[in-house]
């Protein structure tokens, strides 16, 4: 299926399956869990209005003026229901500003469908990658569902909210206030926006869409315009998450975890083949048609970094692999229940494509994940990677790090285990590659607040130049940018 088919591209997915689906809810809640680490997973009621937040060490550098967007679930029960993962509670944008010295807080709701609906039920009845379809629930398309949970996007001006199987949501990027799904053309409404699209230094934007074999691809112009809407066949039904880029290729990871029907939850409908190993498809950004495919043995993964392309065609990138999908499958459900399942630790990797067709790995040994670059860079050759580390016996890192491909070393910050560590993203001050700060949340279990740091990205050991902490804890978010 090559040419543009919207219909057919939805219709023959999850989708066209979900309004027959029909199975048992899930019944244990969170809320009576003893688990010390429960406040990452806890229910948000309403929005949070702006708030001057306390800062309790440090000092604010004197030229910092970033604004930090984070997305991430935060409403996961309802009546005597909860959501069946992790990655299905309603979406919770926050808003951190850092200027004039000070910094301050706000967070907003998606305003969905999904939400919409299961507020006026009050009960939790949308299917999702992990829930099931319940009593009342609605769905004629993706974006009934569609939970805007997962990351953010500025693009053209506009702040999208963005999940993995609909439309982005466009939010006012003062307010946040929500001003419904974006359609870029008419007949793309409802199409899947991935979560994890690559931004080039001259803002164009590169995403994908998966459904089964195929994937939709997308390129907006820097100003957030269509600019390219095609469908690609991917020989695979594979789950991805993300992808990574070259300047000139796109870099798409097939793992064997695999679709291999349509029902709904989503998570139940995929197999774990590593007999099939992971495949690797790249293709020219400029004519689609034209595709390599590499071949490693299996693994699985969430996040990958940007990747570059070398003179003699050499291909690197990044990404935080695991040895089997059990965090996706089973444990990221388990949490909503206070329960912790140990899964494979997610290691940094860097993955190496030769323009005679080999593949190969370079492990750092280092557990690892929510890979980040400098953006500038995006594209290009680079030396560093900022990763979440310290994972201790929890479910959730402790530390923040980057790593020098160069070198072979990690510069690391450990906050302690009372510290849930978020993404940190980079803030260029200068035009070296560690130049700059780095800005990230954390959860601080002891005092039950949510906390903001900024780090020199070039002497992460040091510690916090400023730490500022809220007056309530969020639950833990998974991506975010900066503007």
């Amino acid at each position: 299926m090559t040419q543009l088919d919207r219909r057919h591209f939805l219709g023959s997915g999850l989708f066209a399956a979900a309004a027959a689906t029909i199975i048992t809810p899930e019944m244990a809640l969170a809320g009576a869990s003893p688990a010390g680490w429960s406040l990452a997973v806890a229910d948000v009621d309403a929005d949070v209005p702006e708030e001057i937040l306390r800062l309790v060490d440090g000092k604010v550098p004197a030229d910092c003026n970033v604004t930090l967007y984070r997305n991430g679930p935060a409403k996961f029960r309802r009546g005597t229901g909860a959501s069946g993962h992790w990655f299905d509670g309603d979406g919770l944008v926050r808003k951190f500003r850092i200027g004039n010295g000070r910094a301050s807080l706000s967070a907003r709701f998606v305003d969905t469908p999904k939400r919409r609906l299961e507020t006026k039920l009050d009960a939790i009845v949308q299917p999702g990658f992990g829930s099931s379809r319940r009593d009342g629930a609605i769905v004629n398309g993706p974006d009934d569902t569609n939970a805007a949970n997962t990351s953010v996007l500025m693009s053209g001006g506009e702040l999208l909210a963005l999940w993995e199987a609909g439309s982005p949501a466009v939010l006012d990027p003062e307010t946040l206030e929500t001003k419904g799904f974006k359609t870029f053309r008419r007949d793309l409404k409802q199409m899947p926006f991935l979560a994890h699209p690559r931004v080039e230094p001259d803002g164009t934007v590169w995403n994908l869409g998966g459904n089964g074999k195929s994937t939709f691809v997308w390129k907006l112009n820097p100003v957030g315009s269509l600019a390219k809407a095609q469908i690609l066949e991917t020989g695979r039904a594979s789950y991805f998450h993300d992808f990574t880029a070259t300047a000139r290729h796109l870099v798409i990871v097939l793992q064997p975890w695999v679709q291999e029907g349509f029902k709904f939850p989503l998570s139940t409908a995929m197999a774990w083949k590593p007999e099939l190993g992971t495949r690797i498809l790249v293709v020219d950004k400029d004519d689609l048609s034209k595709k390599r495919v590499f071949e490693l043995p299996a693994f699985s993964f969430f996040h990958l970094a940007d990747g570059w392309e070398e003179s003699d065609g050499t291909i690197r990138f990044d990404g935080c692999l695991e040895e089997n999908p059990t965090f996706g499958q089973i444990a990221a459900s388990a949490l909503l229940r206070g329960e912790y399942i140990k899964a494979p630790s997610p290691m940094l990797t860097q993955i190496v494509l030769y323009p005679d067709g080999r593949a190969d790995t370079n492990t750092t040994r280092i557990s690892g994940e929510f890979p980040a670059t400098d953006r500038r860079r995006a594209g290009q050759s680079r030396r560093f990677t900022t990763h979440v580390a310290g994972y201790r016996q929890t479910p959730f890192p402790h530390a923040i790090a980057t790593w020098d491909w160069d070198k072979g070393r990690d510069d690391k910050h450990d906050f302690g285990s009372h510290q849930l560590v978020e993404e940190f993203l980079f803030v260029p001050t200068g035009s070296g590659e560690r130049d700059g700060w780095l800005i990230g949340t954390t959860l601080n279990l002891k005092e039950r607040r949510t906390e903001l740091h900024l780090l020199n990205a070039g002497r992460i050991s040091d510690g916090p130049l400023a730490t500022w902490r809220a007056s309530l804890p969020l639950p833990l978010t998974f991506h975010g940018t900066i503007a």
